[in-house]
């Protein structure tokens, strides 16, 4: 790559050819060197991806101060109308458009634009007032509660409907309320900018219960109550100091409780009792009871409800907890599976079966767990049916799969991904399955998975549950003593088989292993001369990440349940989240605190059931998986 720029430098005559070409051009967008992306998109040369390279240009061509030329633009969005790299150019030429406000012709480009984001909707509305056309904004106030106002656009509309007093104070409260419930506070910060004057909280006090909300309560001056921004304020404070003390808000919140307004008061309980439900406290379930039944909470809330019950096995306030959900959210096997649980708990053998089977049949956490109630394993799934030729010859010669695979093949995995999704966003079921198919001749394992997903999720079970790399990964499974089902199951939610896969928390690999934790594991196992470029190659990463795995495992009572959320989160706060008392492996999991590992585990447990069932040709428990999880 060096030594191609080197000559692009040099002699125009020297212009490389083919996937050099390609790659030096991507490395001229990414430098922003100009005269390279001229010089390369002038060499017109045959390739498959000839029109990345014209993109690219014209992409650098945008981010210039002078003006572009807005025929040369539209010919490129003309002569590539339906593509992904005419869908990306068109939104950067309509930010460009907006920057230079030239509205007129922001909406006379808009009409082509497929997948608007909440950016780009907003600074259509924005283009709409600015030609003399309200109706733009009547649109916005119906949609601004769900719009993401860390776009800069959608701040601007969102404080153009508050000048003009269209969003009412109580809207604004609730969104400031859902905003610091989870510490969103710069859009918090925003919202109360668009409360009316007299309505305006001082910001130095919203800085000051940032800062330290403990001192912020303890200061609170006589007669707080009166004031709606003074009350808002102090249970902001009392929602803040709960992410990290529950017990220290309760006791500050009990002192001033009375000072509330009742639906007021139920708001503190509720974030004392969803934060103390996080942290496993016994007191948020009497916490949740004094918000009392009807107490306005948002889905998370409602679901620590639940978890809280479960983790004391409360079984009456389990169930009363799941009904007071709203009808979609109750809906959700997660729910349903509880409730069954419940019902069961408290003798109702026919309801509770009669909840445990209308749970869908599929290899999910709750589905296996509802089919094992119903006295039924995991079975082996049947072979797949063939796919039709015809499927298969489409596919093969497909021109747009045909860039993907090209892009995937020079690593410019971002830009093959975006080619591949947006080729299949329409495509049929046959389609899509041949897709896959080509995906895995291909070694590209997250496409293949992927896309056979999107087509069924109880089936394609040698697409979506594929074994690469089994030649590195069993023979260090076995010296490590490791599950190999439990491997894989690990590997494919970390990965999904992409060796060159990086996270943006620095993690790397087919096994997602952080540098740090590969320096530590290498002199562990005494991998003498290890660098950190080897987490990209697929025999150290596998080498480390089993290791590691037989590390955490041992350290965490030979428990994969355990271990799994270890490898995820960390082994301190795997073992933090036990409790004094044996768990069922179910209620550990479903109380994990953190969204994330919650899911990564169950999705790892699932996976390890439905590899086992595939490798040994036998029904599988993933009850017993789960276990019970020893006590701390």
């Amino acid at each position: 790559m060096l030594s191609c720029l080197a000559t692009l430098a040099g002699a125009q005559s020297a212009l490389p050819t083919g996937d050099e070409r390609i790659l030096a051009a991507r490395e001229a967008l990414r430098t922003g060197d100009r005269d390279t992306l001229d010089q390369l998109a002038a060499s017109k040369s045959p390739h498959v991806l000839e029109r990345y390279v014209d993109y690219w240009r014209l992409h650098n061509v945008l981010a210039r101060t002078e003006a572009p030329d807005a025929a040369e633009i539209e010919a490129f969005l003309a002569r590539y109308a339906g593509s992904v790299v005419a869908e990306r150019l068109r939104a950067a030429w309509l930010r460009r458009l907006a920057d230079d406000e030239q509205w007129l012709a922001f909406i006379g480009a808009w009409g082509g634009l497929e997948a608007p984001d909440d950016g780009m909707r907003c600074l259509h509305w924005l283009a709409r007032l600015h030609i003399g056309d309200s109706g733009g904004l009547d649109e916005a106030a119906r949609e601004w509660r769900t719009l993401d106002a860390r776009e800069e656009a959608c701040e601007t509309v969102i404080g153009m409907l508050a000048d003009q007093g269209r969003l009412g104070s109580e809207a604004l409260w609730a969104r400031f309320r859902e905003q610091m419930a989870p510490s969103r506070v710069r859009g918090a910060e925003a919202t109360l900018g668009w409360l009316p004057a007299a309505q305006m909280p001082d910001p130095a006090r919203l800085k000051a219960l940032l800062k330290d909300p403990d001192r912020y309560l303890s200061r609170l001056h006589p007669g707080f109550e009166r004031d709606r921004a003074e009350r808002e304020l102090a249970l902001a404070a009392i929602g803040r100091l709960a992410r990290s003390d529950p017990k220290l808000a309760y006791m500050r919140f009990v002192r001033i409780a009375d000072r509330f307004p009742p639906k007021d008061r139920a708001y503190g309980y509720v974030l004392l009792g969803w934060r103390g439900a996080q942290a496993h406290l016994p007191q948020a379930i009497d916490w949740f009871r004094a918000a009392g039944r009807h107490a306005a909470m948002n889905e998370e809330q409602r679901a620590w409800q639940v978890r809280a019950a479960l983790r004391f096995g409360k079984w009456k306030a389990v169930r009363a907890a799941i009904l007071e959900m709203g009808p979609a959210q109750r809906a959700r096997p997660v729910w349903v599976y509880w409730l069954a649980r419940a019902e069961q708990a408290l003798g109702h053998r026919d309801a509770a079966t009669a909840l445990f089977a209308r749970i869908p049949v599929e290899p999910d956490f709750y589905s296996m767990l509802a089919q094992e109630a119903l006295g039924h394993g995991f079975a082996p799934p049947a072979p797949a049916a063939p796919i039709p030729a015809e499927a298969m010859a489409r596919a093969q010669r497909d021109p747009d799969l045909r860039r993907a695979l090209a892009l995937f093949r020079l690593d410019l995995y971002t830009e093959g991904v975006r080619e591949w999704n947006w080729r299949l966003r329409h495509a049929d079921s046959a389609f899509r399955l041949a897709a896959a198919r080509v995906a895995l001749k291909h070694e590209v394992y997250d496409r293949a998975i992927n896309t056979a997903e999107f087509v069924s999720r109880d089936g394609e079970y040698e697409l979506r549950f594929i074994t690469p790399y089994r030649e590195l990964i069993e023979p260090q499974a076995k010296a490590q003593g490791l599950d190999l089902s439990w491997v894989y199951g690990l590997m494919r939610q970390e990965s999904r088989f992409v060796h060159r896969a990086a996270s943006s928390a620095g993690a790397q690999g087919l096994m997602q292993v952080m540098p740090r934790t590969g320096q530590w594991v290498a002199r562990k196992i005494g991998l003498n001369g290890y660098r950190r470029s080897q987490l990209a190659e697929p025999e150290t990463n596998v080498l480390l990440g089993t290791s590691y795995m037989r590390i955490v495992l041992d350290d965490l009572a030979d428990q994969p349940v355990l271990a799994s959320a270890g490898y995820n989160a960390g082994p301190s706060r795997a073992k933090r989240w036990r409790d004094d008392h044996p768990l069922e492996g179910a209620i550990y999991v479903e109380t994990i605190p953190f969204d994330e590992t919650r899911h990564y585990v169950k999705q790892v447990m699932e996976n390890a059931v439905v590899y086992a069932a595939m490798m040994e040709k036998r029904p599988q428990s993933l009850k017993a998986r789960l276990g019970v999880i020893d006590p701390d």
